[in-house]
Parts: structure tokens; sequence; C-alpha cells
């Protein structure tokens, strides 16, 4: 399996685990009754972990399709190369180092780490060209 794909199935568990994370700990503040109901109205909102937590999921989902089809589109037109492979290792690698970093609230290296994960990306999406 190419370094590519090995770093797409890495980023489709890192975003489960996100997902569940997420879920995880608004449940835990918001109650399981509050997680099994239709959720109509408006929900408590989130302490700051929590909330947190649920912005680095939404956060990831928004950049992990762009991922995703830069990678699948690179191994279909057999176009991975060293830097797609590069890429693909940073926009991992830079996703997983952000979830802590937003959990925890750090400013300023939370936002390089994100910009390195898009540069990452880019770096497939460049093996099109």
């Amino acid at each position: 399996m190419s370094i590519e794909m090995k770093m797409l199935v890495w980023s489709i568990a890192l975003g489960l685990v996100q997902i569940a994370l997420a879920a995880t700990f608004a449940t835990a503040q918001r109650g399981i009754k509050w997680n099994a109901g239709p959720r109509d109205g408006m929900a408590p909102p989130l302490n700051p972990v929590a909330g947190r937590l649920d912005r680095a999921s939404r956060n990831f989902l928004e950049t992990f399709a762009f991922f995703a089809a830069a990678v699948l589109a690179v191994m279909l037109m057999q176009k991975a190369d060293a830097q797609t492979a590069l890429g693909a290792q940073l926009y991992f690698w830079a996703r997983l180092a952000y979830l802590p970093l937003y959990a925890a609230g750090v400013p300023y290296l939370r936002t390089l780490v994100w910009a390195v994960s898009l540069v990452g990306l880019l770096m497939v999406l460049s093996g099109l060209f």
C-alpha cells in the first residue's frame, strides 16, 4: 500500500476518533437522555474543552474530503511521487497534532499546525498538475 493510501486510512481513523471524542465529551456534559433524544430546541452550550473538541472535529471534516479526493485522484491517475507522499504525511501528522493543541486551547501554534496540514494537502493536490 502506498504512503498516500496509508495516510488516508490513518486519517479516516483519526476522524472517527475525533467524532467519538467530541460526542463523548458532549454526552458527558449534556447527558445520555439528550444524546439519545431528538435534540429539538437549543442545546445547552458546551464547556470549553467539549466545545473545542467539537470544533476540532468539524474543522477536520472541512479539509478531510479534499484530502481524500486528492489522494484518490493521485492514486487513480498514477501520479504518486515523493512530494505527494510527503504531503500526505504532513497532512496526517499535522492533523494529529492539531487535536490536542485545539483541545488544550493553545493559540497560534494550533493555527501554524493547521497551516502545515493545508500545505500537505496542497502538496498532494499538486501531484495532479
